[in-house]
């Protein structure tokens, strides 16, 4: 009888973590899509142009950074996760001879958007970190800040996919991404299902680079987990 009541007691606990987790962070609903699609980047296509998402025009400690107006879009099937990056930028800062066929290690090194997923809400600093360029290129890896030095897994290898355009004369790119589940989260997936999420942008030359971020992470590393939001799966 006593087991039971510890038990209950830390479930009980565990449940009140997340809903003051959920209460202090922001949330973004990827919503049911009925079957998997093929990535497209238009905001107009029928598998996006309903889907309400999250804006953010924030600096890695919440000031404004005018200009880099970034929207972030899901959706989810049994399979896969898809997010929809729409990147307002004044300078686009591009590799040369890009490889949209190989993974682009230090891809940052460029302009990107950037998702950083965990799923463990008991092992906050182990996460997964997807990446997509202007020019379609991409980079996963598998974090875990716990040891020193931190390991950041380039050979992991989630079988992502992406995608991207840009509207030279609007001055947005685009990137879409999809992420098999099964990688990344072992929970079946089901509606009312949370991960812990943020997303970030870096974007311009090196002599005037911006940081763009949904949740600001208070810190100069994106790779702070402590600021992360939630991402719930929706109906």
């Amino acid at each position: 009888m006593k087991t039971y009541r510890v038990i209950s007691l830390t479930i009980l606990l565990f449940a009140l973590q997340l809903t003051s987790y959920s209460q202090n962070k922001g949330v973004i609903v990827s919503q049911r899509t009925k079957a998997d699609f093929a990535l497209t980047t238009d905001p107009n296509a029928a598998q996006w142009k309903s889907v309400a998402g999250v804006v953010t025009e924030q600096g890695r400690r919440g000031e404004t950074v005018p200009n880099h107006r970034t929207e972030i879009r899901s959706v989810w099937t049994p399979k896969n996760l898809y997010l929809l990056f729409i990147c307002q930028y004044e300078e686009l800062n591009l590799k040369a001879n890009p490889s949209t066929t190989t993974e682009t290690n230090q891809l940052w090194n460029w302009d990107v958007a950037e998702a950083f997923i965990g799923t463990d809400f008991n092992d906050i600093k182990h996460y997964t970190e997807y990446q997509v360029s202007p020019q379609g290129e991409w980079v996963d890896l598998d974090i875990d800040r716990k040891p020193t030095p931190a390991k950041h897994d380039v050979a992991w290898n989630s079988g992502y996919e992406v995608k991207a355009s840009v509207d030279q004369g609007n001055k947005i790119w685009y990137g879409a991404m999809r992420i098999p589940l099964a990688k990344f989260d072992k929970r079946k997936p089901k509606v009312g299902l949370e991960m812990r999420a943020n997303f970030y942008r870096i974007q311009g030359p090196p002599n005037n680079r911006k940081y763009i971020n949904w949740q600001p992470v208070n810190n100069d590393s994106y790779h702070t987990p402590e600021a992360f939001g939630l991402l719930r799966l929706g109906k």
